[in-house]
């Protein structure tokens, strides 16, 4: 059966990390207080998460181990697709501050998500991004990087972007910029997995009730969904990004 929402019962991949792992990994919990199922202490959505990862090294790896300046295979070229359009909207929305730096963290966002949206389609996987922790870890790590960035590239300077132009307002201000960009978190998060959650369990369903050929039509909207979904998650990282090393707020 196709997975395509959150299952109780372990995919064949949960499966064999839990055979090989799942040992250590309920004694981990338990050193942090968590009681996992000693049976299967690693869910799905981590599972899935990990075959993710997986995947993109040895993407990788066959990009590093076949890269030619004169003969640029199909891989090698679809890998520079994805630097060059990530890059050139960094350098558009970013400008000229440092934004190359910005690009490895950027490229490494699109593509994890870009492949846990997708991976769900596939027979026997899930969708990682279907599971909130995945989408709301995403966003949690998207703000720390913005904001070290900012602190990092403006020092203590970046605390004015907190307090507005007018300094006797400057408390009333701090406590709106913390509850905007705390709301950034959400939206980032809400978006992602109430996107890739509806899209699977719409497919699931009409897989179920209807012949394949109309469904067929919801697969191909769902991949527009996941890649839509992947380019906005990446476009306003890139753009807090932008607010948080701008010279001037």
């Amino acid at each position: 059966m196709m997975a395509f929402a959150i299952f109780s019962e372990q995919l064949p991949f949960t499966a064999l990390l839990n055979r090989a792992f799942g040992h250590g990994a309920a004694a981990l919990a338990e050193r942090f207080g968590i009681h996992a199922d000693p049976h299967a202490p690693i869910p799905n959505w981590i599972a899935m998460q990990v075959l993710v990862v997986l995947l993109l090294i040895a993407f990788f790896v066959v990009v590093r181990s076949r890269l030619s300046v004169e003969r640029p295979g199909v891989v090698q070229q679809i890998a520079e697709g994805f630097h060059g359009f990530i890059e050139n909207q960094s350098k558009e929305l970013i400008g000229h501050h440092g934004y190359e730096r910005f690009t490895p963290f950027l490229l490494t966002l699109c593509l994890f998500l870009l492949t846990s949206n997708l991976i769900g389609m596939i027979p026997g996987f899930e969708s990682p991004t279907a599971v909130p922790y995945v989408p709301l870890g995403c966003a949690i790590l998207a703000f720390v990087y913005y904001q070290y960035q900012g602190v990092r590239h403006q020092g203590v300077h970046y605390a004015k972007h907190f307090m507005g132009p007018v300094l006797a307002l400057a408390p009333l201000m701090v406590i709106i910029e913390i509850i905007s960009h705390l709301a950034r978190v959400m939206s980032l998060t809400v978006r992602l997995f109430a996107n890739i959650f509806a899209g699977d369990m719409l497919t699931l369903a009409f897989f179920s009730l209807i012949p394949v050929a109309i469904p067929v039509v919801f697969l191909l909207l769902h991949v527009g969904v996941s890649i839509i979904q992947t380019y906005i998650f990446v476009l306003l990282t890139t753009v807090y990004l932008s607010g948080a090393v701008a010279e001037e707020h």
